[in-house]
């Protein structure tokens, strides 16, 4: 299914990917668990690239035809898949910064109701 020349392009590119990713994780541009979800993409691809039979295997597997077709369906599949783990960490985040904002809140205003109360008794 791959030449030679495009499998060796392919494996230096996804080593290059793994590179990347582990250069995000030194300068902690990414935390170590989302550049799992990133790491684990690179996975797949890199066991695709060196065994690409397994793709031609479950695309017959599902009855997907062609195998060109049988690469985009998997690629959007994939792209899916990260995206809605994405969605949910974004949610989650929006949720903490949310009781973050209304726990400031709440402080600033004990805070001024503490000094008004000084600035009566003085």
């Amino acid at each position: 299914m791959l030449s030679e020349r495009l499998q060796i392009v392919l494996i230096i590119t996804i080593i290059l990917y793994f590179v990347i990713m582990c250069y995000f994780l030194k300068n902690k541009a990414l935390s170590l668990k989302y550049t799992l979800l990133w790491l684990f993409a690179g996975a797949v691809m890199g066991i695709l690239v060196a065994f690409p039979d397994l793709l031609i295997f479950f695309n017959r597997l599902i009855g997907i035809q062609g195998n060109m077709n049988g690469l985009f369906i998997w690629a959007i599949a994939f792209i899916l898949c990260i995206l809605l783990s994405l969605t949910s960490i974004v949610s989650r985040q929006n949720n903490r910064i949310r009781q973050l904002v209304q726990t400031i809140a709440r402080l600033e205003k004990r805070v001024r109701e503490l000094e008004m109360q000084k600035n009566e008794r003085i």
